[in-house]
């Protein structure tokens, strides 16, 4: 990255700090010891070493990994919400003007205008009859499948008046008449609107203050919807605080706004006004939809001569392709509008042309410009000069003078996330709200109908029913379209362990309309680095579109104070309101895409700044840019920037590790230590990858470096992160591991299982922690446990299963294509032995909560009745199985019935079975109980389970060998696994084999051991080797075996060593599928399809051909004929068509039933054939179509 004279010149303050979470004691030197000044050669390289870690262990344990959604919920509670209502205006409420129900009254109007809004901590009511308020905890709302919500109440004035036509003097006010409000009644109350889904560990739940949680391992960062857990995906979106160029079809600069009253485009193009005979391309505006020339826009804003317009553009006019843009500009604009430089003309034109679109504004052309035009700048020769800078961002990109903008590039996007997509569904769903109350006020203006209470009006089911629908569905208010909805932005928190949990809620999508054509939306950008993870994507449709954020990522919130009197003290001038100030030589400012103001030296300006952000006078998410080529200055407060925390290379030598004295992350932000930098802002920045390349010299003179990486493996992901030697694996390896082992890996997902009744779940007996060590696993959470005033806790855990002493042989050839062999007495001792827990739920109404009288066959109660399904043996008399029973597949797991005797009973699909864990019975808010019956079972591993390397090395297990038959060393070891050596050279991954040689060197180890295997800063090869020279071992991890079937010593070495393997979720018991006959298709009288009803296993063309080719053909005859759908059809001898069963009489009166041929009206020569029964019925089918099969017919 290059630097900029700016980014070399800034000087950072700073000041005593506080205390720092770490072992490292440093101190901060304030401005008056300048002199006394520590360099950075005399701390040392390995000084600065640990002072990054352990100001990345205090970045994660303030900031954690969900704070970006957290933070950006509490925003919106404490302002979206408010600010949702503020922008809904007057709802004003017209009577229906029904002349038969007018009577003698005038006619009466209403105002409802909405104020403050409160939001109350989450409650519900209960007790014997209801009237009780509890706390609504997050564990009460998973158990009671209960939507865990807060009660929004807002403050609504309304307002009944009438209105008369009352005379006036002409010579005072204007008018001889106007509307006189004449006011009958107004009432102010709170209301409550709705409630509001609350997320998990906000300033809204219980849980943020909580001395002890539920789960040790909770970030928070999710909701609770109907007792499911969901949280947002952040949505990428095209940033609308900046000018949009691009030249897709022709050159455009749009101003953009969610507005679209505001939006405005300025386009290089052919007019497609009427009565002009200029054919080339000039310079118009479409705003508010229609074409206005741009030099009529000036004038109508003000502007008194064209000078004065050619002066705003501020380009050069000697080019001649700029003079054949303006000229035909000016000529269609006397074509159009004669005399147009005369303001009110201007003016004139404009407002004919508006009033002439399909939906007018109600304003005249003065006030549209006024209200819509730029609506930020107030004055209108401040919004002449804005469209001035916008026509000469245009002629720029059309010189090439100035770049269109770049949809990929992550500084020309903003995240959505929680605060922005729920103000979003939020304002469409109290815009529907209004639409209802007004329809429901309007019945009740007629006559002398009096109002009723507010709360009447106003439904409160429809705030909570929509936002709990778009929770549900994940169908999502569009950003720009009001009549669509996106899916994609709410998904489930998965909880296979706590990473998958983490990674779930740290994603980003971006939104595609088709997904085959994105163009290089799907590649990674220079702007991912160190923002989002260049190697965590999914594979498939997605990849490239579903992105995670770097492990220091940050994502700004909207800073909600004014920073114009901050910017005016360091050296800004305001904006004139005027044409003729000179600003050629000035800098623009523009403060989140709006210009706000020039300076004379906008590098000394940016210094100043950034000085005032290190020094905490400017909040430290505030980015600032500096754009010396075109001469701007771009500030941003916005929320939805991704920013990243970097050393400030200038103030490391005010470090003394001396004084006692440890600091927190923000102090360290507010002495400048560290600053977060953006996308934009990076530009400037010229960043050494580690502290090791500060102490590089080019060419005998040090690298001048503005800021430094607190580690290289922070630009990946946390699941990319925790990869021991990622560097060295093929990155499709690391992709694997990362988005698809990591997250199906068994470990132990929660602390609290005895208040959670999750659909499936996984339990590891006996996770470990690898025995090597990675950057990102050290800061995240300390090796060993923290003391706290309860006691023990356990920090958060990123490793998900076991060290297994892995060997690199041929077995019998039982470890071919993946496959692995492992030791029989090792899983008997309990290696990666899991608990495998699943729920099962049902509803019955609650009697005392419904009023409607029901039918017999649609009222449930759990009960143990004789069931024709399943077993009963295990329920007892209230319909739920005691704890500890034993069942298994077809018995009753919970009995229910209806008042009618018909049996609902919830029955064990097939492969089903387990011990009862727990039995919970509850009741939700909705009027039901339920009950949830959970199903233990321990599973040891067997063959055709799936296991994983932490190097995307995945493999299903093939052979369980005895120990006694395994190769054995000289010392006694016996591996745990053995795996293919054919596994390496094609996939590439020899960090699995520096992870197996630094592991045994840790195990074996004297002293302190060299543990970090951390991407990026891995030790050498000759560092591993040395540690296991020393240790008394092969330098390259060999080991002389002997076999165990003859004793006999093997000729090869073989290596051998520890091996971090996690246990996946894919196991053959939950994918097994057999059958001889079972339950088929009503129609065609096939096998189903379903493995839980226990179908059929699909036998296809393939598989057909190869049974031919081994000439199995009797095996084929009863697999897709005998044991499918083997049916007899009557054929007629004579004339091949088929012959029917019917009842007929015969001589005498006797009626005899038999296969009959209505064609030859004969029952002779009738054969009976076998055929599928699919046939039979194509025929059948064909038939009532008009089209009659025949069938040829042999004796056999």
């Amino acid at each position: 990255m290059g630097a900029s004279s700016d980014a070399k010149e800034d000087v950072a303050m700073s000041s005593k700090g506080e205390k720092f979470s770490g072992s490292v004691d440093m101190d901060i030197d304030d401005e008056e010891e300048f002199n006394e000044l520590t360099s950075i050669k005399e701390l040392g390289e390995v000084f600065l070493q640990n002072f990054c870690k352990e100001a990345s262990t205090s970045f994660f344990s303030e900031y954690g990994l969900i704070s970006h959604q957290i933070n950006s919920y509490n925003d919106f509670i404490r302002n979206g919400v408010q600010k949702v209502f503020d922008s809904f205006g007057d709802l004003i409420v017209e009577p229906g003007y029904d002349p038969s129900k007018k009577r003698q009254n005038e006619w009466r109007y209403a105002l409802v205008r909405f104020g403050k809004v409160t939001l109350d901590l989450p409650s519900f009511w209960g007790g014997a009859d209801k009237d009780k308020e509890y706390n609504l905890l997050p564990r009460h709302a998973r158990l009671q499948n209960m939507t865990y919500s807060s009660r929004m109440k807002v403050n609504v004035h309304i307002e009944v008046y009438t209105q008369k036509l009352v005379r006036s003097d002409k010579f005072k006010t204007g008018k001889e008449q106007f509307l006189d409000k004449e006011i009958i009644s107004t009432e102010d109350k709170d209301v409550m609107i709705g409630r509001i889904p609350v997320m998990v560990k906000s300033d809204l739940c219980w849980m943020k203050d909580a001395e002890k949680g539920d789960c040790y391992f909770d970030h928070g960062g999710y909701f609770i919807i109907k007792g499911a857990e969901k949280t947002f995906i952040a949505q990428e979106q095209i940033c609308r605080k900046r000018l949009w160029i691009t030249s897709h079809q022709n050159l455009t600069v749009a101003y953009q706004s969610e507005v679209k009253r505001n939006r405005l485009i300025l386009r290089l193009a052919q007019s497609g006004l009427e009565d002009t005979t200029v054919e080339k391309d000039v310079l118009c505006v479409y705003f508010l939809s229609t074409e206005i020339p741009v030099w009529i826009l000036f004038f109508a804003l003000g502007v008194s001569s064209d000078k004065e317009v050619v002066d705003l553009i501020d380009f050069p006019t000697d080019d001649a392709s700029i003079l054949n843009i303006l000229f035909p500009s000016i000529q269609i604009s006397d074509e159009v509008c004669a005399g147009f430089r005369r303001q009110k003309k201007a003016l004139g034109f404009v407002e004919k042309h508006i009033k002439k679109t399909q939906f007018p504004p109600r304003e005249s052309a003065e006030e549209c410009l006024d209200m819509f035009l730029f609506p930020n700048l107030r004055g209108m020769l401040q919004k002449a000069r804005f469209l001035g800078y916008m026509v000469k961002c245009l002629l720029q990109a059309f010189t090439g003078r100035r770049k269109c903008n770049n949809k990929d590039d992550f500084r020309n996007k903003r995240l959505d996330l929680a605060g922005e997509l729920l103000e979003r569904e939020l304002r469409a769903q109290v815009s529907h709200a209004r639409k209802r109350t007004a329809k429901a006020l309007q019945r009740d203006l007629y006559g002398d109908k009096g109002l009723r209470q507010i709360e009447f009006y106003l439904d409160a089911s429809i705030v909570t029913n929509g936002l709990s629908r778009a929770f549900s569905t994940g169908a999502w208010c569009h950003p720009f379209k009001k009549t669509e909805r996106i899916s994609g932005v709410v998904a489930n928190v998965g909880r296979t362990n706590p990473l998958q949990t983490v990674v779930d809620m740290r994603k980003t999508r971006q939104q595609v309309q088709y997904t085959g054509k994105v163009g290089d939306a799907r590649y990674p950008h220079p702007s991912h680095w160190g923002k989002v993870c260049f190697l965590s994507t999914p594979d498939g449709e997605n990849c490239g579109l579903v992105k995670n954020l770097a492990a220091t990522g940050l994502v700004s919130i909207n800073i909600a104070e004014s920073l114009i009197s901050t910017l005016c003290d360091s050296g800004m001038e305001n904006l004139a309101n005027d044409t003729y100030t000179p600003l050629h030589e000035k800098h623009k400012v523009f403060l989140n895409g709006d210009w706000i103001g020039v300076c004379a030296d906008s590098l000394a300006f940016v210094t100043e700044l950034r000085r005032k952000r290190r020094r905490n006078e400017l909040p430290h998410q505030v980015e600032i840019k500096r754009d010396e080529q075109h001469g701007e200055v771009r500030i941003f407060s916005d929320s939805g920037r991704i920013l990243r925390p970097l050393l400030v290379v200038e103030n490391l030598n005010r470090i003394k590790p001396s004084k006692e004295g440890k600091y927190t992350f923000h102090s360290l932000l507010d002495k400048g230590i560290i600053e977060l930098i953006g996308a934009e802002e990076e530009e400037d920045c010229r960043t050494a990858w580690g502290i090791k390349y500060l102490f590089m010299e080019d060419g005998g003179k040090p690298v001048n470096y503005t800021h430094c990486e607190l580690d290289m493996s922070f630009l990946l992901s946390v699941s990319c992160g925790i990869i021991p030697f990622a560097n060295h694996d093929h990155a499709r390896r690391v992709l694997y591991q990362a988005q698809k082992h990591s997250q199906q890996a068994i470990g132990f997902p929660t602390t609290n299982p005895d208040i959670r009744v999750d659909t499936l779940s996984h339990q590891l007996h006996y996770p470990q922690r690898p025995l090597f060590q990675t950057m990102t696993s050290d800061c995240l959470g300390k090796r060993g446990y923290a003391p706290s005033q309860n006691g023990f806790i356990p920090k958060f855990e990123c490793f998900n299963g076991q060290n297994a002493i892995v060997a690199v042989n041929v077995h019998l050839g039982y470890n071919q294509e993946d496959s692995i062999v492992m030791n029989r007495a090792s899983l008997e001792r309990g290696m990666f032995r899991s608990e495998h827990i699943r729920s099962y739920k049902a509803d019955v109404d609650n009697k005392e909560s419904t009023d409607k009288r029901r039918k017999p066959d649609d009222c449930f109660n759990f009960a143990k009745i004789p069931s024709k399904n399943g077993r009963v043996d295990s329920l007892d008399d209230d319909g739920f199985p005691f704890i500890g029973a034993n069942l298994q597949s077809g018995d009753i797991v919970i009995g229910r019935c209806a008042e009618s005797g018909a049996d609902h009973s919830i029955k064990l699909k097939h492969t089903e079975k387990g011990m009862v864990q727990k039995v919970v019975l509850s009741s939700n808010d909705d009027g039901k109980n339920f009950a949830v019956v959970s199903l233990r079972q321990v599973r040891q591993p067997i063959l055709g389970d799936k296991f994983s390397s932490m190097h995307g090395q995945k493999g299903v297990l093939g052979y369980l060998e005895s120990q006694e038959n395994f190769p054995f060393t000289i010392q006694g070891i016996v591996p745990d696994i053995v795996i293919n050596p054919h596994a390496f050279p094609s996939r590439q991954t020899p960090g699995q084999l520096l992870e197996a040689a630094l592991g045994k060197g840790i195990a074996l180890a004297k002293g302190i051991p060299l543990r970090h295997a951390t991407p990026f800063s891995t030790p050498s090869v000759d560092a591993i080797t040395e540690q296991l020279h020393k240790a008394g071992f092969s330098r390259w991890g060999n080991e002389r075996v002997y076999n165990g079937r003859t004793g006999e010593m093997v000729r090869s070495l073989i290596f051998m060593g520890p091996t971090f393997y996690q246990r996946l979720v894919h196991m053959s018991e939950d994918k097994v599928k057999f059958r001889n006959t079972g339950p088929v298709h009503p129609l065609t009288r096939q096998p189903v399809a379903d493995r839980k009803r226990f179908g059929g296993v699909k036998f296809g063309e393939m598989e057909r051909d190869c049974l031919l080719a081994h000439g199995a053909s009797a095996n084929l005859h009863e697999r897709l004929f005998t044991l499918s759908d083997s049916s007899q059809m009557h054929i007629c001898h004579r004339c091949h068509n088929v012959a029917n069963i019917i009842q007929r009489s015969l001589m005498g009166g006797r009626k005899v039933r038999g296969p009959y041929c209505r064609i030859c009206k004969s029952a002779d020569d009738i054969v009976r054939v076998n055929v599928p029964y699919g046939a039979k019925l194509l025929c059948q089918e064909l038939f009532t179509m008009g089209i009659n099969l025949k069938f040829e017919t042999r004796i056999c």
